[in-house]
């Protein structure tokens, strides 16, 4: 009988259990705890306890060394334990012990029908020449043929590739893309397929008959071990920024895979991450396709001037699209005698106006409550209604145009996979004049129609608190304007106050950019950590804070402590301490708790 501590999957819990089969670090288990049973990871053979140890039922699967690196490096870097690390990971149960089918060089070759252009061929032979290169090209410039060209070469080799996307809603585009090249060699993955299809994919990887695979972050955990080519498309987007422990991040990742590996990794945007920029090579694949010109347009209201553009173009037979940073009606509900907004009692977060529903809704906690008559701050009967929505757009611009077909494309409406596919496909058969949404809008969509893009309220991003508000408001603008002229001509509004900010090529925003952040310490040029301290109990809550500061002493790396920026958040009280400097998971260990939430390279600071 032998002794292991073995780490319960997906938990920051480890025990110790006994087998009387030979384990070794990294076979995945089932044992019993509570009466339940579940799947750990065998850390490492220990000497006998002095208390009594469950048995290991079976062991179901191994981790292949590199996988096991990998997940090292996960629960270090991100400072998670080996359990919550390894449970990101798929793996195919195989109790018969059957090895995995190794992959052979085919000896049919794949040859896809795609000609590039010159400046795609030398986009190809840069990318191929590196380990990690940003394909840094203009949307519309021809970068999906450029990847298609890459995975027939890494297909040829007899190795997989791993293709990432930054969401679900552009997956069902890429997908008919990729298959028309390669057939049954490709399968999608995402957190909405079915339990029967998901154990399908893991079984036909298993047997090598799957060797692409497309998807959204958990696409790069799967039981590939012949990597050859991972490509993470729109790298840009901060949907690859995983929101629960550990809060990593896919594409940061995709490179940690590539160097374990040795495989490629392109990172694909037509505006790509300014710490990106500086730390790897990229080639900048300039203009559309078909060549074609877009005029762009500022305006500090949404006007009349707006309203004749749509009309103009839509009597052209062509579509429009608009960006808004706010779905529901409007943003928020202020008594006009007081000024106060009305807040969830739950969040510190002022509710959104739904009129379909007649409720406010809070959009963090989704608690909803029937539209006052009365402030309860100063019994004022007169409310105003703030910050408009996608539903009041929608509203307003069908009074305008009666015969005009409008569609929304925001949270509120897409609420499964089948529902985005089919407003796209509604859209792209025209089916849909004019579509409204929030940032979703912007996320890789082909619309071959579209001539006018229209951009709303982009100022609220740019003045948010924090040091990426810059580029997140720029980087928007212009995926939504990509949006438009993709196979002619086409014109983009920007609604704003600061014109000079966005009529500007993404080279000069970029200089501008990072000699702000050299000055300041900001990323690329410094690492950052943002610890929550929760409670239901606020002094609960302002008392961890304090014992995790009073631990880690004065440092310089501290940039700031106290309430988080949204302080009440689901009936819990919040405080947070922000880092900047180097070698700071080295520095923060030695204080660290399991009642600390551990951001590290944060993208979202509220």
């Amino acid at each position: 009988m032998k002794f292991y501590e073995i780490a319960l999957l997906n938990t920051p819990n480890s025990f110790t259990y006994h087998s009387d089969n030979q384990l070794k670090n990294g076979d995945i288990v089932l044992v019993t705890l509570r009466n339940r049973e579940l799947e750990g990871i065998v850390l490492n053979e220990t000497d006998k306890p002095n208390f009594k140890t469950k048995s290991v039922k079976q062991k179901i699967a191994s981790f292949s060394e590199k996988k096991l690196k990998i997940i090292d490096f996960i629960s270090k870097y991100y400072l998670c334990t080996f359990g919550e690390a390894a449970g990101l990971f798929q793996f195919r149960e195989d109790g018969r012990g059957r090895k995995k089918k190794e992959f052979e060089v085919p000896s049919d070759k794949i040859k896809t029908d795609i000609n590039l252009s010159d400046k795609q061929k030398g986009a190809l032979d840069f990318l191929e020449k590196n380990d990690v290169g940003i394909l840094f090209g203009d949307t519309g410039s021809g970068k999906t043929e450029i990847y298609i060209k890459l995975i027939e070469k890494t297909i040829n080799e007899g190795k997989e590739v791993i293709f990432l996307l930054p969401e679900i809603a552009i997956t069902s585009q890429m997908e008919s893309r990729l298959k028309k090249h390669f057939g049954d060699l490709i399968e999608i993955w995402h957190s909405k397929i079915t339990k029967k299809k998901k154990e399908k994919i893991l079984n036909e990887i298993f047997e090598g008959k799957i060797k692409i695979i497309a998807g959204a972050r958990s696409a790069l955990f799967l039981p590939f071990e012949n990597i050859g080519l991972i490509i993470v498309d729109e790298e840009h987007d901060d949907s690859y920024k995983s929101s629960q422990t550990p809060k990593y991040n896919a594409k940061d990742l995709a490179i940690v895979f590539g160097k374990t590996y040795g495989a490629k990794v392109i990172l694909g945007s037509a505006t790509p991450l300014i710490s990106d920029l500086y730390k790897f090579p990229f080639f900048r694949l300039k203009g559309t396709f078909y060549n074609t010109y877009k005029k762009r347009i500022f305006t500090p209201t949404f006007d009349e001037s707006v309203i004749n553009k749509i009309k103009s173009t839509l009597n052209e037979n062509k579509q429009v699209i608009i960006f808004l940073p706010t779905r529901a009606n409007f943003k928020y509900m202020i008594c006009a005698n007081c000024g106060k907004a009305v807040n969830c009692p739950n969040c510190d977060v002022a509710m959104s106006v739904h009129k379909q529903k007649r409720a406010l809704v809070c959009h963090y906690c989704d608690y909803t409550s029937r539209i006052p008559n009365k402030c309860e701050h100063c019994g004022g009967e007169e409310f105003l209604n703030e910050r408009i929505g996608t539903s009041e757009l929608k509203e307003r611009l069908e009074e305008i145009l009666p015969d005009i077909r409008i569609e929304k494309f925001d949270r509120d409406i897409i609420t499964s996979k089948t529902r985005i596919d089919k407003i796209l496909k509604d859209f792209s058969n025209k089916k849909i004049d004019i579509l409204i949404g929030t940032q979703m809008l912007s996320k890789g969509h082909d619309y071959p129609d579209v001539k006018l893009a229209i951009v709303l309220d982009i100022d609220f991003l740019l003045n948010s608190a924090d040091f990426r508000a810059g580029e997140r408001a720029f980087a928007l603008a212009r995926q939504v304007e990509g949006r438009a002229g993709r196979k002619e001509d086409g014109e983009v509004v920007i609604q704003t106050l600061n014109p000079e900010f966005f009529d500007r090529d993404y080279e000069e925003f970029y200089n501008e950019e990072i000699a702000n952040r050299e000055i300041l310490n900001y990323p690329p040029f410094s690492r950052m950590i943002k610890l929550e301290f929760s409670d239901k109990n606020q002094q609960k809550a302002y008392k961890k804070m304090q014992d995790f500061l009073n631990c880690l002493g004065e440092k310089e790396e501290i940039v700031g402590s106290g309430e988080s920026p949204i302080f009440k958040l689901k009936n819990l009280y919040r405080y947070q301490v922000l880092l900047k400097g180097k070698n700071l998971q080295k520095l923060i260990f030695p204080c660290l708790n399991k009642d600390i939430k551990i951001d590290v390279d944060p993208v979202n600071f509220i």
